[in-house]
């Protein structure tokens, strides 16, 4: 019986083994032929798309609309001839940009406005070649499907926009005007109202102009009217803020001398002084130095100097204004201000050795080389200058609430010394035979570097080194050889 029953198992083994098998040939025969299908298909589409592709060889592929025109099978310069005749056709047609301070009358053609030719030949040629299979293939289905519409985009020169409107900026912009005082013998003694200044709003009116842009290209449309947003730009101190700001003592100071200074650098020193004096720094804020003296030119009444420029020491607007910078800087240092950005001159200026070792200056170049500091003291500081036209001498004090900060600076370390070269004599055929002018002065190079640290209620609060690599400079004569 038991054999019997054995017997039956192994039979029921044997089947199950067998069906088992049987279940997994055919698995393999489905994956195989699968595979096989999906190679196929693969295979048969890869090649289908690159037949495509090469039957469009520097051509749009077709359904890809550009203005609601399929540029289908055509190439990109005629779809960029295309466009440009459209901007042409336009160039008469005008923006009127009124305000109550007038109106300024802008054709498309004073500022290159029209459909940004460059990017839409772009983006109609590129589509479907991206170089993703999966990405490609579908965009090259759906554009010949459905078709692909691109988005207008438009252009103008922004500067030439700027240009055009400045008559018109020059009697909107008014800038607002904080309320100053000067503080002297623990007394305010001169005072001056805030008020709120203005400004075109020119994020505003990009915007006005960019969502207006597909009129001009109606046929009815010869003139598109815009509003000039203005910004009101509140004082940052306002007069009842005045009388609160925690000005009540000085808490730095910073001074040099200008000796052998000429005529129009001592002008720009005591203009560029002027227009800092006063100022208030908010607590919390980051003071830009370049921000706080604008634009420096002639149009800002600076006369030409002495500056370093490319390289060369050469006539310029606003020279003498690191003069200022120099100075500055030195009145931060010994008011213990966390100082966030400094740069040093390109080499050692005799001007700010005069009363100081080297390496503690400062140079700037509106609007790209800066000196900022934070005010961290929890109250405002002012800042109030002085230029001594007698003894020429310019100094910087900043008032504010003491804080209980110490200040310590180490005398600058002066490494690798190197001399000047010798002396460039250059021909000069504009100057009379025999006339010698220098253009350029001498100084030897070095690397200087100071430390100082900054320590309140026994803990060091700033610490840091000011780095000052400074070439050496060679003199450089003109030589007249004019007959």
């Amino acid at each position: 019986m038991k054999s019997y029953f054995a017997k039956l198992k192994f039979k029921f083994k044997l089947k199950l083994k067998y069906h088992r098998q049987h279940i997994l040939r055919i698995s393999r025969v489905i994956f195989w032929f699968l595979t096989g299908a999906f190679l196929a298909l693969f295979f048969i589409t890869s090649i289908g798309l690159l037949t495509y592709k090469d039957l469009y060889t520097n051509k749009i592929y077709p359904g890809i609309y550009v203005d609601n025109v399929n540029f289908g099978g055509e190439n990109e310069q005629n779809l960029k001839d295309y466009l440009l005749k459209k901007n042409l056709s336009i160039a008469n047609k005008s923006f009127v940009l009124k305000s109550d301070y007038g109106i300024a009358t802008i054709s498309a053609k004073q500022i290159d406005f029209g459909y940004d030719s460059n990017l839409l030949t772009t983006q109609a040629y590129v589509l479907g070649r991206s170089g993703n299979f999966i990405s490609d293939l579908s965009i090259i289905l759906q554009s010949y499907t459905n078709g692909v519409y691109l988005s207008s985009s438009y252009t103008y020169n922004q500067n030439k926009l700027t240009a055009l409107i400045n008559p018109l900026a020059k009697r909107i912009n008014i800038d607002p005007v904080n309320a100053v005082f000067t503080f002297e013998n623990n007394r305010v003694t001169t005072f001056k109202p805030s008020s709120s200044g203005q400004t075109i709003d020119v994020d505003e009116l990009n915007n006005q102009i960019s969502t207006k842009a597909p009129l001009m290209f109606s046929e009815n449309i010869q003139n598109i009217n815009l509003t000039i947003p203005i910004k009101i730009l509140e004082p940052k101190i306002t007069t009842e803020k005045v009388n609160n700001l925690g000005i009540k003592e000085l808490i730095g100071e910073g001074h040099s001398l200008f000796y052998h200074s000429i005529q129009s650098r001592i002008y720009n020193i005591n203009l560029a002084a002027s227009r800092l004096n006063g100022i208030l720094v908010a607590p919390g804020d980051t003071f830009s130095f370049d921000q706080a003296l604008g634009d420096v030119s002639a149009f800002t009444g600076y006369q030409q100097a002495y500056v370093i420029q490319n390289g060369k020491t050469v006539l310029g607007d606003g020279g003498g204004v690191c003069q200022v910078s120099t100075t500055f800087f030195r009145a931060l240092l010994n008011a213990g201000l966390p100082i966030v950005e400094r740069h040093a001159h390109a080499y050692r200026v005799g001007y700010y050795e005069e009363d100081s070792p080297p390496g503690i200056d400062a140079t700037i170049f509106v609007p790209s080389v800066d000196l900022k500091f934070k005010n961290d003291t929890g109250h405002y500081i002012l800042i109030q200058s002085a230029v001594d036209l007698d003894n020429l001498a310019l100094a910087f004090y900043l008032y504010g609430t003491k804080d209980g900060r110490s200040v310590s600076m180490s005398q600058p370390v002066i490494t690798n010394q190197t001399p000047a070269p010798p002396p460039l004599y250059q021909d000069n055929p504009n100057l009379p035979k025999g006339v010698i002018q220098q253009t350029d002065f001498a100084a030897a190079g070095a690397n200087v570097y100071f430390t100082r640290t900054v320590t309140k209620n026994g803990k060091i609060i700033i610490s840091d080194k000011f780095v000052s690599d400074y070439q050496p400079w060679q003199a450089i004569y003109q030589v007249g050889t004019k007959e």
